[in-house]
């Protein structure tokens, strides 16, 4: 287990191809992806997002979405992390996306928080977005409780999103 990030509750590490069906099983409730507009259709659909999606940001940029387990047990939660998007003038957008029964208990902060620390500690990044659906309040509240200021609302991937930013405090 590669562990990039480690908090009091959680573990976060890297993904590796063997992990499709997690991604698959946390796809599999329509109210985790509710808000996120790209559903997994089935498992080697799953295999196919973390070969072409997933790992190569692992190699181009040095960060990425990472799956999180909760300690003791080491049960997979969701994944949380840090995506380079190219096709937005390079931005690094803040992501997560957890099991209903992780809801409600901080996990989502918990792991924000320590994602943008790293972008901005390790990685020294000058600016982490992040955003939510205007619908999705759960979301949005964990972007305000990690720090992240609204900047406004826009429509992106052809959805419409409110946005967070957050600047590096050691470069500015």
């Amino acid at each position: 287990m590669n562990i990039v990030i480690e908090t009091e509750r959680l573990l976060l590490r890297t993904f590796t191809p063997e992990d499709a069906h997690l991604i698959y099983e946390l796809n599999l409730d329509p109210d985790v992806t509710l808000y996120t507009g790209d559903p997994v259709r089935n498992e080697t659909h799953a295999a196919e997002i973390l070969e072409k999606v997933i790992l190569p940001q692992y190699a181009l940029y040095n960060h990425g979405r990472w799956a999180v387990h909760s300690k003791p047990g080491l049960e997979f939660i969701g994944w949380c992390g840090l995506k380079t998007r190219p096709e937005r003038d390079y931005e690094i957008d803040l992501g997560y996306r957890f099991f209903k029964h992780s809801w409600g208990k901080g996990y989502a902060t918990e792991a924000a928080f320590a994602c943008l620390k790293y972008g901005f500690e390790k990685l020294g990044l000058q600016r982490i977005v992040g955003r939510a659906m205007p619908a999705n309040i759960g979301s949005l509240r964990v972007l305000e409780k990690c720090g992240m200021h609204y900047i406004g609302e826009e429509m992106v991937d052809d959805h419409p999103a409110k946005t967070y930013e957050a600047i590096n405090p050691l470069i500015h």
